[in-house]
């Protein structure tokens, strides 16, 4: 077996077929991500996490369930969790000489939505969201919106840092994005290429300021699809001065970068011109991604492009164009949670369960 399974994939449907648990018990695919076309039930869906961990209990099933537009599953029992900037909103919402109050309040709820979404997300067999976003609210990106906390990095931190206390308290790790910030530029990197035209300096200042107050507390980072000329002609998940010089040197995080969405329009860019899947991987891996996704792409021309990705990147360790990495291996264990979850009508009755349901705004 490698001692590195970098690739996070997806299945097509609510059940898994005989091709996606081939593909899943490949040495290089180290997880899968979900989406709302695998959701039909809780069961269902805690069928299909047993399916994949009976492929390989190693395995990081993952999500994106931030809450507001960004929750994958919400029928049949799932909490409907605010966006995150309606935990700013109460933050700023305190009457005058109650600002404090109202701040803490915040805070408290941010630790709840963290918990209920951990909790239930655990309680279905999923080990893993990508939140929180990190990403401060200028006011003219689309893309993020109301799911940043804050247009301050300091209150953005504090609320990511209570919201992530309650995902430790569900036994989740957490995903800071989008290193180093999305929120200035106004360009969707699911369909476009934005760039950034922010010194080092401001963007460090400013936006990425959050990734070194919360170093120590970061189970792991996902980098934008953003280019920022001032500091490197790649964007921010294919270039080593921004996860190797930044982001671990001058920030001093320690835990896994995930690279973003590969099939982004983003990602499809370097250097002026449009890559291969396989490239963006390599690329990205080679600038200090721990780990890289590749999503819906399996249900284009029954996964090939996924297929091709496995075959080309174990071609390239087989030629010595990539080696595995036992750090980031360890990296990507240590996002898996610890111990077992309470069952879903455990949490139902679980006293913190409830009353975190009861601080959510």
């Amino acid at each position: 077996m490698t001692l590195h399974a970098p690739l996070i994939i997806d299945v097509a449907g609510t059940r898994l077929t005989k091709t996606d648990k081939q593909r899943l018990a490949h040495p290089l695919v180290g997880g899968v991500i979900l989406f709302a076309r695998n959701w039909e039930s809780r069961a269902q869906l805690a069928k299909l996490c047993r399916q994949i961990k009976k492929v390989r209990p190693d395995l990081l099933i993952c999500v994106d369930h931030e809450g507001g537009r960004v929750q994958r599953f919400r029928t049949d029992g799932f909490t409907h969790l605010p966006p995150m900037r309606a935990l700013g909103e109460m933050w700023f919402g305190g009457q005058p000489g109650q600002e404090s109050d109202a701040a803490l309040a915040a805070c408290n709820a941010a630790t709840a939505a963290g918990f209920v979404l951990g909790a239930e997300l655990r309680a279905c067999g999923v080990d893993f969201s990508f939140t929180p976003v990190l990403d401060l609210d200028h006011g003219g990106s689309s893309v993020i919106g109301d799911r940043a906390f804050a247009r301050d990095g300091r209150v953005t931190t504090l609320l990511a840092q209570a919201l992530m206390h309650g995902l430790v308290q569900s036994g989740m790790r957490n995903c800071g994005k989008h290193f180093p910030g999305h929120g200035f530029v106004k360009a969707d990197s699911h369909v476009d290429i934005p760039v950034d035209p922010r010194s080092l300096q401001a963007i460090l200042a400013d936006d990425a300021a959050p990734y070194g107050w919360l170093s120590a507390s970061l189970s792991s980072v996902m980098p934008a699809h953003v280019i920022y000329p001032q500091v490197d002609a790649r964007p921010a998940g294919f270039s080593s001065r921004w996860l190797g010089d930044i982001l671990r040197g001058q920030l001093g995080f320690t835990g896994a970068v995930f690279s973003d969405d590969l099939s982004m329009a983003g990602a499809r860019q370097i250097d002026g011109r449009e890559v291969s899947y396989t490239e963006a991987a390599l690329t990205a891996l080679e600038a200090g991604c721990d780990l890289v996704l590749l999503c819906n792409q399996c249900v284009v021309d029954g996964g090939a492009p996924i297929d091709e990705l496995i075959d080309s990147l174990s071609e390239a360790q087989i030629k010595g164009r990539w080696q595995p990495r036992g750090a980031s291996e360890q990296r990507r264990l240590a996002l898996l949670p610890p111990g077992q979850p309470l069952g879903w009508d455990e949490l139902m009755v679980d006293a913190r369960y409830m009353h975190a349901l009861s601080l959510l705004p």
